[in-house]
């Protein structure tokens, strides 16, 4: 049997120029006497991982039983915590969008009474979404916004 592809992608990171945000902050306060022992290094981070896959399986099994959903994805993932990322877990986190990135948005889920997973807003198209600069290709479930940025 024939293993299933992961549900996120590597990521160029040694190209010049991608920064990750986290480099050379310890390196010039590790001396000071009041952070002695705050701030260790960070060794645990992982970058260079797109979920991409993962927002678009998730949106391909709206309608679907939950609990099928979810074992397939963690078997598919090297972490589940992005699966929570999209779906709310409770009343309080339901959105009917989620940002990730700068500019990409994608519908936000939840799993209902029935325990299928659903769309928060089904309304919400992207000719609905509206862009937050005119510098950057925002994207709604993948497809580009085609309303333009208007300015304040």
């Amino acid at each position: 049997m024939q293993r299933e592809k992961p549900l996120y992608r590597r990521v160029n990171t040694r190209t010049r120029g991608v920064n990750h945000g986290s480099g050379g902050d310890y390196r010039w306060s590790r001396r000071r006497e009041d952070r002695v022992h705050e701030g260790a290094m960070r060794s645990g981070q992982r970058h260079g991982l797109d979920y991409t896959p993962l927002f678009k399986f998730l949106l391909s099994r709206v309608g679907e039983d939950w609990d099928g959903v979810h074992a397939e994805a963690v078997a598919r993932l090297d972490k589940a915590e992005p699966i929570s990322w999209m779906v709310a877990r409770s009343e309080a986190e339901k959105k009917p969008f989620v940002r990730m990135g700068e500019s990409s948005y994608y519908s936000g889920l939840f799993v209902d009474g029935e325990n299928r997973l659903r769309l928060v807003d089904p309304e919400l198209r992207v000719e609905h979404m509206e862009p937050r600069c005119a510098c950057c290709t925002h994207t709604f479930n993948g497809v580009p916004f085609t309303r333009k940025y208007a300015a304040p």
